[in-house]
């Protein structure tokens, strides 16, 4: 597989995670977060679903989603549940900031777009959360 496919395989194993754990995260937010957590769920779905696509069009293997993940940390409530909001979104990030490099055409537009969003969403949940600061120089850097 092209070093492309690799990238885009690894963003496609972060959206897997990222649905994983927000089916975990969201039963512990109110109202407003459950329904964030919603948006941000059907918005990893819809990506997960378009690169498995892509990845298929291009004749390479989508990896598969794992029957479970380890979580980071523990999420006994909704301070923890936004904390891993954010760490997933910044993981999702870092993810499809390493895949811009290496694509174009399509494939450069969803990991973008996937950049962008997980960008915005972190900063929602440290919001949320209230975290500061709201957003990292260059989000999806990590360390």
């Amino acid at each position: 597989m092209s070093f492309t496919g690799d990238r885009l395989r690894a963003a496609l194993a972060a959206e897997h995670a990222a649905l994983f754990a927000y089916g975990r995260l969201g039963v512990l937010l109110d109202a407003p977060g459950k329904t964030e957590a919603h948006a941000a769920e059907v918005a990893h779905r819809a990506r997960r679903d378009a690169l498995i696509v892509l990845l298929d069009q291009a004749k390479a293997s989508p990896v598969p989603a794992d029957p479970a993940y380890a979580l980071p940390f523990p999420i006994p409530d909704k301070p923890s549940a936004l904390r891993l909001a954010v760490h997933v979104e910044d993981g999702v990030a870092a993810t499809w900031r390493s895949a811009l490099a290496s694509t174009e055409g399509e494939a450069r537009r969803i990991a973008l777009e996937g950049y962008a969003d997980a960008a915005v969403r972190a900063t929602r949940w440290r919001k949320a959360a209230g975290v500061t600061p709201l957003t990292s120089t260059f989000p999806g850097r990590l360390g």
